[in-house]
């Protein structure tokens, strides 16, 4: 975390200036001078806060605070008299390359804050704030009551705690329990590996210096101000210097240092405004509260100038986790779509990963093949897409082959549909062109020309489930990378002489094999015979949309594909039935695609996994962020859908909800949308341009409308389809559709709700 001055502090919080010192206790309320607006925004995110009336007992049940590098995770200590604040912080991890990444590159575990009070805990009152990213409530005791406030501070990168005890808690103390310094992963572990030496203890600081160099430190203090006490805690890392000691104390004096007021409203200031960036609310409150809580969980878990997001996010799941890196094979592809329809784009890692990280994608490439121009993405990798040790995706055709060989690809996709849906050119230049043709390269290596004309390819492993030669995994990414490369040398206005070899590989690739019965197979003679919790074979259908639904032809392998692959659902995981509502809903099947959904939400799964009380997931004793995230996204593809050159309000929107708004959400071709449904139909749609593109609006308004600019005046439009139009619109433009005459509120609101549903947490 870059170091701020007090004087950049007072003068980007200069609406508390004046503000009592403490203004109050945070969990009573803003400090004086900081009272919230109240916004559409600001309302949905408050009915979205997390209640907990029990005492969380683990990760699983805990509220959680970050800022993409702290987390925090506040649950039951050891013993009854004891809370403890569970530390991870994405950036702290072992160095020693000499193993892979789930062993020498791992994440480590820090330890934990520890609260010790008089009395045993007898219960707890707590509210998570989505909207100020604030954890706060009492504590009551056998000996009292501690009321208090937490943030993790969004740009100091501070655990901050405010405590206002009653006198039989007065005496409550801090401490800290360090936890070994080694990896948790059990698989493939050498029996060489040791654990980093032990924590060096001193007052107010444990540092844990690495084997490797470098090293981590947790530092901590607490001031009083009069009967109420302001504590701070910080993690730093460092490699190879050993700096962190010095950092980690400096961040704490610093934050304790300045006003508590400045500092909270520093913070409610960034998290303000990351929920008012875009809206969306429907009547199934379960759903809208889930959804927004997501929000917050993926703004918590990941920035774009930091690393990107691992299988725990920033939060460390204390017991029996074995997925301690950056799971590359559909992990990380499936968390992070969401940051872009939801434009969020200061939280996309995965482009800023591969701008700065790039050259590493070579030491994945079997050393046979390093030719100083293909790359390849072996997992679990660290946040620096190092595999560590000799690992490598493996070469196609022979025993070391894997199911790694398309996993830089879909990772490539994200980066894609980063720049589709901004249209920012030096994405597409600096990262995705570059870096694309090189992992297509590796693929290159192995295609081969058939008798029937066609290149082939040969045995692959499909993710997870059997060996084939022309996997459809693979060559629904290899198709879609030769079709981008075409694409992106004719926007970037590139001579390239590659592209007659990517457009031969585009066309002459072998088409997917496919069943009369069960629609596209896994590939060649290889049937799906058994439940499949990935949807590697589908990648094609959802999310690199080759085929569209609204084309006769296509419709029918699509049905057929789906419904074979969703005809048993006894392996499936959290991910496979947000893929499964996500694909009903660009198939024009909305019950469906809700139905999908809430049976994930309603946490109905099997197969040992678990959407946890507090929105987490858990697969056995793994912690993996990904399932609720994508589920968002989920949400989104119900109410919004923007590719294929045609943007769709309402989309696949369940005949159960009369009712939704949106506000701010994006598609591709840089469009910035806000709709509303009323009673069961579209009262309007309202779509600026950022960058110009061609605009098909698919309004789904019916009878005659009106379509006007941002000042209220008649743009010419084309029909071209059935309740859809296009219209041209220059860059910074805007166009509203309504039916004719009408003139609705066009803000955003949080819409009627279909019934009461309980806040998420433990709030009975």
């Amino acid at each position: 975390m870059v170091g701020v001055s007090r004087r950049t502090v007072l003068r980007s919080v200069s609406v508390a200036a004046g503000a009592a010192a403490f203004g109050g206790l945070w969990a009573q309320g803003a400090p004086p001078g900081l009272a919230a607006q109240r916004s559409p925004h600001r309302d949905v995110a408050m009915d979205a806060r997390m209640r907990w009336r029990r005492l969380p007992k683990n990760w699983q049940e805990a509220p959680f605070l970050a800022n993409g590098y702290l987390g925090v995770q506040a649950y039951a200590g050891d013993q009854p008299q004891v809370l403890k604040f569970m530390l991870s912080h994405t950036q702290v991890q072992d160095q020693r390359n000499q193993w892979e990444a789930g062993i020498g590159l791992s994440r480590l575990p820090i330890g934990a804050i520890t609260l010790a009070f008089a009395g045993a805990i007898t219960g707890v009152d707590w509210t998570l704030d989505l909207y100020n990213a604030e954890l706060g409530g009492t504590i009551t005791t056998t000996r009292g009551q501690v009321a208090f406030s937490a943030v993790v501070h969004n740009d100091l990168g501070v655990l901050l705690v405010s405590l206002d005890p009653s006198a039989g808690e007065s005496g409550a103390a801090w401490g800290f329990a360090p936890l070994v310094s080694a990896t948790t992963r059990t698989v493939r572990k050498p029996p060489e590996y040791t654990a980093n030496p032990e924590p060096e203890r001193a007052n107010g600081y444990c540092a844990q210096p690495l084997l490797a160099g470098g090293g981590y430190t947790t530092a901590w203090r607490e001031k009083r101000v009069g009967s109420k006490r302001l504590f701070a805690a910080a993690v730093a890392y460092s490699f190879p210097r050993s700096t962190h000691t010095r950092d980690a104390v400096s961040l704490v004096g610093r934050a304790l240092a300045l006003s508590p007021d400045l500092l909270l409203a520093w913070h409610r200031r960034w998290w303000n405004g990351f929920h008012q960036r875009s809206f969306v609310s429907v009547p199934d409150k379960q759903v809208q509260r889930f959804y927004w809580i997501q929000l917050y969980k993926i703004a918590s878990a990941t920035r774009a100038d930091g690393p990107v997001t691992a299988e725990w996010g920033p939060w460390f799941p204390e017991v029996g986790n074995s997925w301690t890196a950056v799971w590359w094979n559909l992990n990380v592809q499936v968390t992070y779509p969401i940051v872009n329809s939801t434009n969020h784009p200061e939280l996309d890692a995965v482009t800023e990963t591969f701008r700065r990280d790039h050259a590493n994608l070579e030491v994945s490439v079997p050393p046979a093949y390093r030719d100083g121009d293909t790359y390849a993405l072996s997992h679990p990798g660290d946040w620096r897409l190092r595999p560590g040790g000799v690992r490598t995706v493996g070469v196609p055709g022979t025993t070391s082959k894997t199911d790694q060989t398309g996993n830089l690809l879909w990772g490539l996709h994200n980066v894609w549909l980063a720049y589709r849906h901004h249209l920012d050119q030096s994405v597409l230049r600096d990262v995705l062109y570059p870096t694309l043709a090189k992992a297509l390269n590796f693929y290159r290596h192995f295609l081969f020309a058939g008798p029937d004309g066609r290149l082939h390819l040969p045995l692959t492993r499909s993710p997870e489930y059997a060996d084939a030669a022309d996997c459809t995994y693979d060559l629904s990414l290899i198709r879609w990378a030769a079709t981008t490369l075409v694409d992106s040398a004719r926007i970037l206005r590139i001579n390239e002489p590659r592209v007659p070899m990517w457009q031969e590989i585009a066309t002459k690739l072998v088409p997917y094999q496919e069943d009369p019965a069960d629609g596209v197979l896994i590939g060649d003679g290889v049937r799906l015979a058994a439940s499949h919790r990935h949807f590697s074979h589908l990648l094609w259908l959802y999310p690199l949309r080759e085929r569209n639904w609204e084309k006769p032809a296509d419709r029918d392998v699509m049905t057929r594909t789906f419904r074979h692959w969703a005809a048993d659902q006894s392996a499936w995981h959290g991910y496979s039935y947000a893929a499964a509502s996500s694909m009903n809903s660009v198939m024009d099947q909305p019950e469906e695609a809700l139905r999908y959904l809430k049976f994930f939400l309603d946490r109905n799964i099997v197969a040992d996994t678990e959407l946890t009380a507090n929105t987490m997931y858990r697969e056995g004793s793994n912690f993996a962020i990904e399932s609720p995230i994508t589920a968002a996204q989920s949400v989104v593809d119900m109410v919004l859908q923007g590719s294929g050159g045609v943007v769709k309000a309402f989309p696949s929107v369940s005949e159960k909800w009369p009712d939704a708004s949106i506000a701010g959400l994006r598609t591709e071709g840089a469009f910035l949308v806000d709709a509303s449904r009323r009673r069961g139909a579209t009262e309007f749609v309202r779509v600026r341009s950022e960058a110009g593109a061609p605009l098909v609006l698919d309004h789904g308004i019916d009878g005659d409308i009106d379509v006007r600019d941002q000042w209220e005046r008649r743009l010419p439009w084309r029909a071209v389809g059935p309740r859809r139009i296009t219209v041209a619109l220059r860059r910074g433009s805007t166009v509203t559709v309504t039916p004719r005459g009408a003139r609705p509120d066009f803000g955003p609101r949080d819409v009627p709700s279909l019934g009461s549903v309980p806040a998420w947490g433990l709030p009975d």
